[in-house]
C-alpha cells in the first residue's frame, strides 16, 4: 500500500508536468535559469533535493535501503504537497515570464534527479518517465536511465535556515488545518485571524516573513502573535501519571493535589515555563521535583469565538466567528469548487474558456454580481450571465449543466442554482 502510494503520487506529479509543459510547448533544454533568480520556494525545494541526494547515497552505500526510501517518500511528499500546490497559479498564468520558467525548471529538474535515485528501486517506471522527459528532448542524453550518473550533492543549493524555516511554516499550516477540523470549518471557507505562539523570537520573524504563506494555506485574512500575558488562552496542566509513578511512586499524589490547586495565574505561568524551558521545578516534602514535557500535557483552550490546537509549546488559534463578507466569499469559494468540477464532468481542457451561466435568486445573484471578476477569473469564464427568470431548457453551445440545492451533493447553504457550461 505504501509503495502504491508512492508510484500514485511519482505519477501525478509527473502528470502535472507533463500536461503543462504540453499547453506551454515547454522544452528544458531552451531554457536556462540561474537558482540565485529563482522564487524562494523553489530554493527550498532544491535545498530539500540536495539533502535527499546526500542521506540516499550515503545509506545506499551502507547498503541500507529502508533509509534511502523513506528519504525520497520524504521528499516527494514535499514536492507534491507543498511545492506544487503552492506553485500552480504559477504554471496556470498566460506567457512565460521568468517566474514560470523557475517553476517549470525546478519542478523538472526535481523529476529527473527523483527518478534517477528511484531507478534502482523502481526500475521501469522511472525508465518510462526517463524516456518521455529526457530522451525525448535531448537525443545525446545516455539512452536509459540506469545508464545515467549518479545525483551528486550541490553544496551551493543547501539552505538550512530556509529548511527549518519552511518547515516551522508547514507545522504552524498543520495545526491550523487541525484547528479547523476541530469545528468543522472547511478551508475554503475564510477567517478573520490566526493568533500563534512559538517557541522564541527568531522563529516569530521567521513567520513574519513567510506570513503570506501561512495565511494563503489556511485561508485568513491577519496573523497575531500570543504573547505571554495574553488572556487569549487558559492552560490545563495534567501529569502524566503512567510515567510519573515508577519516577516519584508515593509523591505522585501530591504532585497531582499540586496541579490542582493552581489558580488561573499559576497555570498560565506554569504553562508558560514548561513551554519555554521544557522543565518545572519545584519542591514537595523537602524533595526536589523536576518534570519535563514529555511528562506533562499542557492543554489550551480559547476563549468564545476561538478554536486552538497545540503541540510541543506551538499555539495556533483561529478566530472562528464569520462574518457576512466572509460568508460570501466562503459561498463564492464553493462555488468555484464545483465549477472546476463540472469543467472535468463536460471535458473541457484545463485551458479552454467557457461561456457561464447562473439561473438563481435574488439573494445569491446580487452575491454573484459582487464576486463576477473573481468568478470569471477562476473559471476561465469569458462570459458570465446571472439570470432570475426559469432555466431555458438548452442554450446556444451547452456542454454541460447542474443544479445544485439543499436536496443534491452538491450545497449552497440554502440557495438554489442551476449552473449551464457552455463552449466559446
Amino acid at each position: 500500500m505504501l509503495v502504491r502510494r508512492m508510484l500514485d503520487k511519482l505519477w501525478n506529479v509527473y502528470g502535472f508536468f507533463v500536461t503543462y509543459a504540453n499547453i506551454d510547448t515547454f522544452d528544458p533544454m531552451k531554457f536556462q535559469l540561474s537558482v540565485v533568480q529563482r522564487s524562494e520556494l523553489d530554493r527550498w525545494i532544491l535545498s530539500e533535493l540536495q539533502q535527499t541526494i546526500q542521506v540516499v547515497t550515503n545509506d545506499l552505500e551502507q547498503y541500507d535501503t529502508s533509509k534511502p526510501a523513506d528519504a525520497m517518500q520524504e521528499f516527494l511528499e514535499n514536492l507534491s504537497n507543498w511545492y506544487l500546490r503552492r506553485s500552480r497559479e504559477r504554471f496556470w498564468k498566460t506567457g512565460m515570464d521568468n517566474d514560470k520558467v523557475a517553476a517549470y525548471l525546478t519542478l523538472y529538474e526535481c523529476l529527473m534527479t527523483l527518478v534517477t535515485l528511484l531507478a534502482p528501486i523502481m526500475p521501469f517506471i522511472t525508465e518510462k518517465i526517463y524516456q518521455n522527459l529526457v530522451r525525448s528532448v535531448n537525443t545525446n542524453a545516455p539512452s536509459s536511465v540506469h545508464l545515467c550518473d549518479w545525483p551528486k550533492v550541490n553544496e551551493e543549493l543547501l539552505d538550512e535556515g530556509l529548511s527549518s524555516e519552511t518547515q516551522l511554516v508547514m507545522r504552524i499550516v498543520s495545526l491550523g488545518r487541525a484547528a479547523r477540523e476541530k469545528v468543522q470549518i472547511k478551508v475554503r471557507q475564510p477567517l478573520n485571524a490566526l493568533y500563534v505562539r512559538v517557541l522564541n523570537r527568531l522563529e516569530e520573524e521567521a513567520l513574519v516573513r513567510h506570513s503570506e504563506q501561512v495565511l494563503e494555506e489556511l485561508n485568513v485574512k491577519h496573523l497575531h502573535f500570543i504573547t505571554n500575558d495574553s488572556k487569549m488562552l487558559a492552560y490545563t496542566l495534567k501529569p502524566q501519571v503512567k510515567i510519573l509513578g515508577p519516577k516519584y511512586g508515593p509523591l505522585v499524589q501530591k504532585i497531582l493535589t499540586a496541579f490542582k490547586s493552581l489558580d488561573t495565574r499559576g497555570a498560565h505561568e506554569a504553562a508558560n515555563l514548561l513551554n519555554e524551558t521544557g522543565t518545572l521545578n519545584f519542591t514537595i516534602d523537602g524533595q526536589q521535583i523536576e518534570l519535563t514535557s514529555d511528562e506533562v500535557e499542557v492543554i489550551a483552550t480559547t476563549r468564545p469565538g476561538f478554536i486552538a490546537t497545540e503541540e510541543r509549546g506551538y499555539v495556533v488559534a483561529l478566530e472562528t466567528t464569520i462574518t457576512s463578507e466572509l460568508r460570501e466569499e466562503g459561498l463564492v469559494r464553493d462555488l468555484t469548487h464545483y465549477i472546476q468540477d463540472m469543467r472535468k464532468k463536460a471535458g473541457f481542457n484545463i485551458e479552454d474558456h467557457i461561456s457561464l451561466t447562473f439561473y438563481t435568486d435574488e439573494d445569491l445573484a446580487s452575491i454573484l454580481y459582487r464576486h463576477e471578476t473573481i468568478l470569471r477569473s477562476e473559471t476561465l469564464a469569458e462570459s458570465l450571465s446571472i439570470r432570475l427568470d426559469q432555466p431555458r431548457a438548452q442554450i446556444q453551445g451547452e456542454a454541460y449543466r447542474e443544479n445544485i440545492s439543499p436536496h443534491e451533493l452538491k450545497k449552497l447553504e440554502n440557495y438554489t442554482v442551476e449552473v449551464v457550461l457552455a463552449r466559446l
